[in-house]
Parts: structure tokens; C-alpha cells; sequence
């Protein structure tokens, strides 16, 4: 493939990740409009809430990031069998995960809310919302293991294509039950949370629609799922437990952010919900490229071009370097006019202000460092690497420090947030080093 190629090939890929991951965290941030509008202690009360929601979601992402790196190196073969083969393993993986939350959080509803703050008016919302949007979970769970099948052959437009049906759909719905707008009745944070479990449901039901009538690569099948090799199965846990590893840890690293926030001052929570949410959207950009890279890369070990895979790996740094570049610009100047949207006390504000601009530098790093590691060390096969850096990036350096500054120095709120996203600007050393000068590079289809 020439480079007029490759970039073609990657950017018909990029965009269409990038653009659903947008709009679907546009959905986040709507929802977070809408009630920080209505009510700041909902806002914190669903904050809390979704904290829970986005360790599993790591989870089940991690799954299905696992997929794709196995299917797509299959798919640079063209063998079609293991690919469903997997799939399989991990939908079964994903169900369990989806099963487990729901229960734990049906029979521990305040507990939950409790791990991320004491002020009871804020549990109580959140209890609330939780009561609902549990029921989410094994919608998303279905519908993200087919999103990263569809993902390992190259088919991201369904993708897009839901994600906009979503927004618009929860959308909708928030916009009336939150505040009880056409004739609906007001229902706070509740409203949003059924805004979302109808969202998940419509989406679930359309893509399965899609998978079984219109894809022609997979052609996945119930009996797909019913279908099971112990060996690929167990390939399969050997690239996806490291993977886990780190987004679970990843996961509870972010919700741990809430729970030291959260204990510092009452406009913490709120704040770092403002800022957190209009930084997942600009994120989008690593995101995508981080997914689009794993694609690429485990396509063309698949062929077994490996000099053309090194080749790729150099221009596919490049290109992080300078979405990392114009994403932190974005995002240092997006802030206020988004920001403004809000209605939030003043002291809030001006705290999740200062968070932007200090999320603004660390989105340069982010954009090289995490699709280095995630999208091109991982899609090679080099999982093991990117756990042992986070173990020590953050377990051992950057959750410790966090809370000293905030419990024993009892640092500002801004200055704890600068040390918990520290870790996005040091690991693009050991990122570079061993993209370059490393081996990372793993063959891991059977053959025929």
C-alpha cells in the first residue's frame, strides 16, 4: 500500500471512529447540559452514577478491543471461521460482565453511589438514576462486541450511523422527562436515565437487524454463538486478560479522580463532571485513531508484511503527534463559550476552567501516547507491555501522590487533577522507545 493509499485507508476509518465517538459522547454531554441546568446536585448525583458505569464499560470495551486485535490479523488472511469463533468468546465474556454489574448494583444500590460521595441529597439522585439505567447494561454490553466485530473488517459506518440515531433519540427524551416538556411528566435525573435505557435498547435491536440482513463480511449468526474452540478461546484470553488488566485499572483510576474530588469540596464533583465530559468529546480524536491503528496494524501483520508494518507504525506517530496538537487547541479554546452553557454556581465554573486548561496540555501527550500503546504496541500483540506501564505510571506513581496532595498537603483541586492526568505526558517515553527501537510485533493467528 502507498502512502497516498495508507492515509486514504486510514482517514475513511478515523473519521467515521471519530465522528460516532462524538456524537456519542455529545450524548453525555447534552445529557449533562440539561441537567446541570436542572439541577447541579443531579448532575453530581448522575456523575457518581456514571463513574460506575464507565469501569464497565472499560470492560466491555476491553473485550471487544481484544477482538479486534485477533480478528483483524485473521482478517488480513481472509479466514472468516475464527473470527466468529471469537466473537463468540467474547460476547459470552461480555454477558457475564453485564450479568454481575446488574446484580451487584441492584442488591448494593446506595453503597455504590456512597464509594463516591457523602452528601445524601446527591446518593439520593443518584440511587435514582441507578435504578434505571441498570438495565442498560446488557444492551451495551450486546451491541459493543458487534460494533468491534463489525469494527475487525473494516465495516465502521453502521457505527456512525447508530450513533446519530442515539443522539437524537436521547436527546429527545431527556428534553422531555427532565424537565416535562410536552405534556411529559419532570423527572429529573430519572428522565435522563430513560432517555438512555430506550437509546440502548433502539440501538441494540437496529444493529443486530443490520448484522443478520445486511453485512456480507461475517455474516454472524445465533449459531455462531453457540459454537465454541477451546483453543482460540484460549488465544483469546491471553490477549484479552492483559487488556482488561489495564482498562479495568484504567476504569477504576477514573472513578478514583470522582472519589478524591469528591471528598475535597462540594463544587469539585460537579466541576470535574463539566470538564470531564467536554474532554471525553475532544478525546474522541485519540480514540478513534488508537482504534483505527489497531486495525490497520493487525491487518497487515495478517499478511505478514512486517517491514511494511514498521513503516506504517513511523507514519501512524506523525499523525498522533498532530491530532494531539489540534485537539488541546480545540479544547483550550472551546472551553469558556461551552462552559458557558452551564448553569453552574461561580466558584464550579472557574474550577472546571482551570481543569480545561490544564486537560488542554495533557491532550497532547494523550493523543501520541495512548494510540502508541493501545493502537499500535497492543494491535501488535504486545499487550503485557502497555499493563507493566500502567502499573507502574499509575499504581505506583500517580494515585499515591494524588492522595497525599489531597488529604495530607491538602493541595487545590486543580493541582490534584494536574497530578492525575500526569501519567498521559510521561508515558509517551517508554511509548516512543519501544515503538522505535522495541520489539512488539506478534503473529497471533493458527494456521489452517
Amino acid at each position: 500500500m502507498n502512502g497516498q493509499k495508507f492515509y486514504k485507508n486510514f482517514f475513511s476509518i478515523y473519521i467515521t471512529l471519530v465522528l460516532q465517538n462524538v456524537i456519542t459522547l455529545s450524548v453525555n454531554l447534552a445529557d449533562n447540559l440539561m441537567l446541570g441546568s436542572y439541577s447541579e446536585t443531579a448532575l453530581a448525583g448522575v456523575a457518581a452514577v456514571n463513574q460506575i458505569q464507565f469501569v464497565y464499560q472499560q470492560i466491555i470495551l476491553a473485550l471487544g478491543d481484544g477482538l479486534v486485535i485477533f480478528c483483524s490479523q485473521y482478517w488480513g488472511k481472509r479466514r472468516i471461521d475464527p473470527m466468529k469463533k471469537i466473537s463468540s468468546a467474547a460476547m459470552r465474556a461480555a454477558l457475564v460482565a453485564a450479568v454481575v454489574l446488574f446484580a451487584a448494583v441492584s442488591i448494593f444500590p446506595y453503597e455504590a453511589v456512597r464509594i463516591f460521595t457523602e452528601d445524601v441529597p446527591i446518593i439520593e439522585e443518584g440511587v435514582g438514576y441507578l435504578g434505571i439505567v441498570r438495565f442498560t447494561y446488557l444492551f451495551f454490553a450486546v451491541t459493543q462486541i458487534l460494533l468491534a466485530s463489525m469494527r475487525s473488517v473494516e465495516s465502521v459506518k453502521i457505527a456512525f450511523r447508530l450513533s446519530v440515531m442515539t443522539l437524537l433519540v436521547n436527546c429527545g427524551i431527556n428534553y422531555g422527562l427532565i424537565f416535562g416538556h410536552f405534556g411529559a411528566p419532570c423527572m429529573g435525573a430519572k428522565g435522563a436515565a430513560v432517555g438512555t435505557l430506550v437509546a440502548r435498547v433502539l440501538e441494540c435491536v437496529v444493529l443486530i437487524w443490520y448484522v443478520i440482513k445486511k453485512d456480507e463480511k461475517l455474516r454472524l449468526r445465533l449459531k455462531d454463538y453457540l459454537s465454541t474452540d477451546k483453543v482460540l478461546v484460549w488465544d483469546y484470553i491471553k490477549i484479552v486478560v492483559p487488556i482488561l488488566i489495564v482498562q479495568g485499572l484504567w476504569g477504576v483510576n477514573t472513578a478514583l479522580q470522582t472519589v478524591i474530588l469528591g471528598h475535597m469540596t462540594a463544587a469539585a464533583i460537579a466541576a470535574n463532571s463539566a470538564a470531564a465530559t467536554l474532554f471525553l468529546v475532544v478525546k474522541s480524536a485519540a480514540v478513534g485513531a488508537s482504534s483505527t491503528a489497531s486495525v490497520l496494524i493487525g491487518k497487515t501483520i495478517g499478511t505478514g508484511d512486517m517491514g511494511l508494518v514498521k513503516r506504517y507504525a513511523k507514519k501512524l506517530q506523525c499523525l498522533f503527534v498532530l491530532i494531539g496538537v489540534v485537539s488541546g487547541i480545540f479544547l483550550f479554546f472551546i472551553r469558556i463559550p461551552v462552559l458557558g452553557l452551564y448553569d453552574l454556581q461561580p466558584e464550579t465554573k472557574e474550577m472546571a476552567n482551570a481543569f480545561l486548561v490544564i486537560l488542554s496540555v495533557i491532550c497532547v501527550g494523550m493523543s501520541y501516547q495512548m494510540p502508541t500503546n493501545n493502537g499500535i504496541i497492543r494491535g501488535g500483540g504486545s499487550a503485557m507491555f502497555v499493563v507493566k506501564m500502567d502499573l507502574i505510571s499509575i499504581w505506583m506513581l500517580v494515585i499515591p501522590l494524588s492522595f497525599f496532595l489531597a488529604f495530607v498537603v491538602k493541595a487545590s483541586p486543580a493541582v490534584v487533577v494536574c497530578c492525575l492526568n500526569s501519567d498521559q505526558i510521561f508515558k509517551c517515553i517508554p511509548a516512543f522507545v519501544k515503538c522505535n527501537y522495541g520489539k512488539w510485533i506478534h503473529k497471533l493467528t493458527r494456521d489452517a
